[in-house]
């Protein structure tokens, strides 16, 4: 069993500002660092708390810091403050062969000379920890650990690491649950904890309910750190699958029918937990003028984009035309980043929905407001599209009939074709493809071609 969790938040004198040089040089490194391509500056604290003494064999602290960073903001756009990280800080003497790959570096001053620090997630002990504050219910300085009463949680359940490249920190305890840590944090509701609540209330089976999680109450508000649910055992995500069948060159389109149902499940139960409202002109014009913004800021970061700016923006002229001929559209809670990665499909041959974060490079006012279902389907749609082309070869008819049966799964439920509304599905599909554009520029150039040659098509109006 791991130690108790020493309630206590006192920093030693010094601390942080010895681990500063560490941390300005292994944060932009992490897959999860939102900033990517801007030096960082400095760090301003906004808490520090010590789960583990380090003075004992491995110390643990807890820290939330808040990242400066150069800007250079697109013209006329206001200056960000830094970007909230959530990070578990081990401290050893020396880091075990088998931590290697978590080290963050050797401090030379301060309280902990002489000691190793490292990602505290590759560390069985710290990972413990953490399930074991939330068995308990813990609360240490202003962290708060939380679980549903009606749920269990069995102590000394094995950790390990998930190794898959995303935007949080995921931990697996003993097959039975999963521990998401959010990295890149902002204070207020989370929707990865507030939909699958809503819909675990809604009886939708469709979406694991939340066992447990992990928030801090910081300078009078909540944030929401990290979120435990049940561990699908032995099940497989949609990437995983699509592109195993692509190898193979099997036909997807069963699945993909199946995932178009389970969507439309999900739509339904967040209609009926949450609120929905009606989207008239006005509302559609404030909806059409953030894609026109953000294709505008896209088009000042990636050149490639130029070319094809006045297309893309034929998409959102032709919605705004709609709703100015009085057209109207139904607006409710959604996934709001949904691909094949975000579902996962049990050996019995379920399909579950996953990672309810939205996008987090959006604020977080904007992930929960209430959009039209077309959001979500115009993400699953480019999904297929991501999965033809990383196969190797690209096949567009294979991503074509994927798309296809995913959207008459959909209507199978007797939700709307989606297919029934081209022009907000193609407005969605565009401000989803010019977003990956902007993201695969930063982040992974070698992908870059996949959402332009979705560019290219979505600019041309008859080929959507």
């Amino acid at each position: 069993m791991p130690e108790a969790v020493t309630p206590t938040v006192t920093t030693p004198p010094g601390l942080l500002a010895s681990l500063y040089p560490l941390l300005r040089e292994w944060l932009p490194r992490q897959r999860w660092f939102a900033g990517k391509g801007r030096p960082v500056t400095g760090f301003t604290p906004v808490a520090v708390t010590e789960l583990l003494p380090a003075d004992t064999r491995a110390g643990l602290y807890h820290l939330v810091l808040r990242a400066h960073q150069q800007t250079a903001p697109a013209p006329g756009a206001p200056e960000q403050p830094g970007d909230c990280y959530q990070l578990l800080i081990g401290v050893r003497e020396a880091l075990p062969p088998r931590l290697a790959p978590a080290l963050i570096g050797h401090v030379t001053q301060g309280p902990l000379t002489g000691h190793t620090v490292y990602d505290a997630l590759y560390d069985t002990r710290p990972a413990e920890v953490l399930l074991e504050a939330l068995r308990t219910q813990a609360r240490v300085g202003g962290l708060r650990f939380e679980r549903d009463p009606r749920q269990e949680i069995d102590g000394g359940l094995a950790p390990r690491l998930l190794g898959a490249e995303q935007s949080n920190s995921s931990l697996v305890y003993g097959d039975t649950f999963i521990l998401k840590l959010l990295r890149r944090i902002v204070p207020g509701v989370n929707p990865d904890l507030e939909l699958p609540l809503a819909l675990s209330r809604a009886g939708c089976t469709r979406v694991p309910a939340p066992t447990a999680w992990m928030a801090a109450d910081l300078a009078g508000e909540t944030w929401v750190l990290g979120v435990l649910q049940p561990y699908l055992r032995g099940a497989a995500d949609g990437w995983e699958l699509a592109l195993r069948e692509l190898a193979k060159g099997g036909d997807f389109t069963a699945e993909a029918r199946a995932l178009g149902r389970a969507t439309a499940e999900v739509h339904s139960a967040l209609a009926r937990a949450l609120p929905t409202v009606t989207l008239g002109r006005s509302a559609m014009e404030h909806l059409v003028a953030g894609m026109t913004g953000r294709l505008e800021q896209a088009v000042h970061a990636v050149p490639a984009l130029r070319p094809y700016a006045s297309g893309l923006g034929s998409a959102y002229t032709a919605l705004a035309g709609l709703a100015a001929e009085g057209r109207t559209w139904t607006a409710q809670r959604v996934h709001g980043d949904l691909h094949l990665g975000q579902c996962l499909r049990a050996p019995s041959g379920n399909w579950s929905l996953i990672d309810f974060e939205g996008e987090p490079a959006r604020p977080l006012a904007e992930r929960r407001l209430p959009q039209p279902p077309a959001r979500d389907i115009a993400g699953m749609l480019r999904s297929f599209d991501y999965a033809a082309h990383a196969a190797g070869s690209p096949d567009p008819g294979w991503a074509g009939l994927c798309r296809a049966a995913y959207c008459t799964g959909y209507a199978e439920t007797g939700a709307p074709d989606p297919r029934t509304d081209p022009v907000l599905l193609r407005a969605h599909e565009t401000d989803k493809a010019v977003y990956e554009v902007v993201y695969e520029a930063r982040n992974r150039p070698d992908w870059l071609e996949v959402p332009l040659a979705a560019v290219r098509r979505l600019a041309t109006p008859d080929q959507h």
